[in-house]
């Protein structure tokens, strides 16, 4: 199976997970320059239920979000990494700045976000609160960024 999903086929991959029984976690991001603290994540967001989706934002939004030179990895390469990892059963790309859209049409049972955020302003967390799921706060790995990179990588 492919593991990059349009929408519409992730509809109904999490349509046969509901029906399943199995619990699906859902998180979120760029995944520009894929590095530990990415993997650490995902591994632990993965181990909060059965199947794990990861939303991506395009490279459209990125540039938004990140600024022109970004981002550095085409969006299909990101794909492809991120669907390459044993953790992320499923990757659907998302053209907006932020998840929320994806979000309330998948209704994951659990939300996972890094704890750089606080629970009350994680996108979409009312969204699946309300339908009877719950936001986790996964703690970030020390030194493991894409900043941190960049700036090594820039002499900073």
């Amino acid at each position: 199976m492919n593991r990059v999903l349009s929408l519409q086929e992730a509809l109904v991959w999490r349509r046969e997970e509901a029906e399943a029984g199995r619990k699906v976690v859902f998180t979120n991001g760029c995944f520009d320059l894929l590095h530990r603290g990415h993997a650490d994540l995902l591994a632990k967001a993965r181990a909060l239920g059965d199947a794990l989706v990861v939303g991506l934002n395009s490279d459209a939004s990125v540039a938004r979000l990140k600024g022109a030179s970004r981002p550095l990895v085409s969006g299909e390469d990101r794909a492809s990494l991120l669907a390459a990892l044993r953790a992320v059963d499923v990757v659907v790309v998302f053209e907006e700045d932020t998840p929320l859209s994806l979000i309330t049409a998948l209704l994951p049972d659990v939300l996972v976000k890094g704890a750089d955020y606080a629970k009350e302003d994680v996108v979409g967390g009312e969204v699946v609160t309300a339908s009877g799921g719950r936001v986790e706060l996964i703690p970030l790995t020390r030194g493991r960024s894409t900043t941190s990179l960049l700036d090594r990588l820039q002499g900073d």
